[in-house]
């Protein structure tokens, strides 16, 4: 169905807002674009996961650049995550094409309402304990690119969600710090994602590219919002997003 320009106006105005969300979370902006694609545009999960791509690679792209000028940053592991994370991720896509769109978007709401969840017990805690230095491990690197890569092909989008609470709880990396480096995981990820739903035909480009020019322009700005917020709120900022996404894909019929 062709987009009118008030619709593609829109959709660039979304993105922008979302831009905004995307970088103070440390993620492409697929937590809160699948879920409206879904509810109040009619896309099923797949094509939801598809569109939101295309406005997902740009904006994880320029994001990794931008939260790996700060310090904290671990180029050796973000190199491991990256250079692992693809192989499962094909794997993970190839498998979301073949789930049924219902069980994939109550999969997708399960795992998002776990996050917030945990974020928000994490936030709430009496103590925070962070290194600035802190360093992932080749190990560990391995299992987390491989496992998160796989969670992003499924999902379209989540490595980033199911390893950054891996790094801050296991590692005591900064909650700005392990977003950058969950970053570094879905990169390469994401373009392999939208080559496999494109190829499927679950990909509306006009209005992905839409999405995208507002994300591009405002996720500067969120990244830096996130090297200023205090720990616990960058934390409970990230459980609400997650919470709220959860929800309006479990209310979706």
């Amino acid at each position: 169905m062709p987009i009118s320009p008030a619709e593609l106006a829109l959709d660039v105005v979304l993105g922008a807002g979302i831009g905004v969300l995307s970088g103070i979370v440390g993620i492409g902006g697929g937590l809160f674009i699948i879920p409206l694609l879904g509810i109040f545009f009619g896309l099923t999960q797949q094509q939801a996961q598809g569109t939101a791509l295309v406005m997902v690679v740009p904006n994880v792209l320029l994001g990794l650049w931008r939260y790996a000028r700060y310090r904290g940053f671990d180029p050796r592991g973000a190199q491991l995550l990256a250079l692992l994370a693809p192989l499962s991720t094909y794997v993970g896509a190839r498998v979301a094409m073949l789930a049924p769109s219902g069980a994939l978007r109550v999969g997708f709401a399960g795992f998002l309402l776990a996050l917030a969840l945990f974020y928000g017990l994490r936030s709430r805690s009496a103590e925070l304990r962070v290194d600035p230095d802190a360093r992932i491990p080749p190990r560990v690197a391995i299992v987390l690119g491989l496992l998160g890569g796989f969670v992003s092909g499924v999902f379209g989008v989540g490595g980033s969600l199911l390893t950054v609470p891996l790094m801050t709880t296991l590692h005591a990396m900064g909650q700005a710090t392990a977003q950058g480096m969950g970053l570094a995981l879905v990169a390469p990820g994401t373009v392999v994602n939208l080559f496999v739903y494109g190829r499927a035909g679950n990909v509306d480009w006009v209005r992905g590219i839409a999405l995208a020019v507002g994300g591009v322009a405002t996720m500067p700005l969120g990244v830096a919002i996130a090297h200023r917020l205090p720990e616990r709120a960058l934390r409970a900022i990230f459980a609400v997003a997650a919470g709220i996404s959860a929800v309006g894909l479990f209310l979706r019929r």
